[in-house]
């Protein structure tokens, strides 16, 4: 038996993005005229961040585009499915995460009020909420409770660069932040 009777610390952001085997990426440079995040207060707020990995896109087309149908011909509009979306979607949340680490420290999170996901979807497609459950569910995994958030799962009909998808993330900062 154990005498020892202090509590158990919960794991740090950055801690648990070890535990997952995670690494934040470097901050995308901004494809337009604005900044990656902005802090006002103790909120930050990020842009719009894509699925970028090393400064590629991974992907790019409509969310549940049927195979070659005369309104989208497969070789204009490539299928993305909505799994591999929902894989974009947690790619672009790190990307969040790192705009948010950049500005005011990953560890300075103290909790996600608001995520908002942009998913380029093909007609009659309705799986946003699935597809960006891919930012939702990884911000469970890394932050538990304090992960959990207000969301918008947005169907849009195109997104810059042809991404798939596009994350934002609203996240409140401890006070002693960098």
């Amino acid at each position: 038996m154990s005498t020892d009777s202090s509590p158990q610390r919960s794991p740090v952001p950055s801690e648990r993005l070890a535990e997952l085997g995670i690494t934040l990426p470097t901050v995308a440079a901004p494809v337009a005229a604005y900044v990656p995040a902005v802090q006002v207060g103790d909120m930050v707020y990020t842009s719009g961040q894509l699925p970028f990995i090393a400064g590629e896109l991974p992907a790019t087309g409509l969310v549940g585009v049927p195979k070659n149908t005369p309104e989208a011909p497969a070789a204009a509009r490539p299928e993305v499915t909505a799994e591999a979306a929902y894989d974009l979607a947690r790619t672009a949340t790190l990307n969040a995460l790192a705009a948010i680490d950049d500005l005011a420290g990953i560890d300075n999170i103290q909790r996600i009020v608001k995520v908002t996901g942009f998913v380029a979807s093909a007609p009659g497609f309705g799986g946003q909420p699935g597809v960006v459950n891919g930012a939702s569910d990884l911000l469970g995994q890394i932050f538990g409770d304090a992960g959990t958030h207000a969301r918008a799962a947005v169907g849009v009909a195109e997104l810059p660069l042809g991404s798939p998808v596009e994350i934002e993330v609203i996240a409140q900062i401890r006070h002693s932040a960098k």
